[in-house]
């Protein structure tokens, strides 16, 4: 059963993956708030969030960028299909933009955005890298990217957060993450939340050079 849940947060499909999704929209509430008060968006900005799950992030980001666009990849139809729903004005306005993909290549050139958003989404990255290297690749001179994930010492107690579906970190993982994907050491900043329950959370935030 923790195996197939398992499963389901990192790929939500059928029924079973919608109910998934409507846990998400709620477990990841504050992590999407402080993740994005970090992220330092401005209205003109344009945003990339990978592993958007129902939508409840991009709602946020349409809230404050109000000058740019906003796109989203995510691996799940299900969750397109959840996030569409939620977010269909912003969507019908032309300010957003959804697709189902794969982390590992983006399908944008390079250089196309200025900030790149993942929250609880780094567990399914795969163990070479890429996916960081790819972000790395999509964003602009002076872009910035966020990352948050529960601290191991949380998840290591957490029956469906196994190593067949998750990768997990410390904050130190997290820096070597981000470095192993291309960028710069003192541009790495590491920040400490704390959420119900006692659950500690890690927001990692990396900002390209200015070009």
């Amino acid at each position: 059963m923790w195996h197939r849940l398992g499963r389901q947060l990192a790929h939500p499909e059928g029924v079973a993956g919608t109910l998934v999704g409507r846990l998400m929209a709620y477990m990841n509430r504050r992590p999407n708030r402080l993740a994005i008060h970090v992220l330092q968006l401005a209205r003109r900005h344009d945003v990339l969030e990978i592993g958007f799950g129902p939508g409840e992030g991009l709602a946020r980001l349409a809230r404050r960028v109000t000058l740019g666009r906003i796109w989203g990849i995510d691996g799940s139809p299900a969750m397109v299909h959840l996030a569409e729903r939620r977010n269909a004005e912003a969507i019908a306005s032309g300010r957003m933009e959804l697709e189902v993909g794969d982390f590992h290549h983006l399908p944008w050139a390079d250089a196309s955005f200025d900030r790149v958003l993942a929250v609880n989404v780094a567990y399914f990255f795969d163990r070479e890298r890429l996916a960081v290297s790819e972000i790395r690749r999509v964003l602009r001179p002076g872009g910035r990217v966020v990352l948050y994930v529960t601290d191991r010492a949380n998840m290591k107690s957490w029956p469906f957060a196994g190593p067949e579906t998750h990768v997990t970190y410390d904050a130190d993982d997290l820096w070597q993450l981000l470095l192993a994907g291309g960028f710069p050491e003192t541009a790495i900043t590491l920040h400490r939340a704390r959420l119900l329950m006692g659950i500690k959370g890690i927001i990692a935030s990396a900002t390209l050079p200015p070009g």
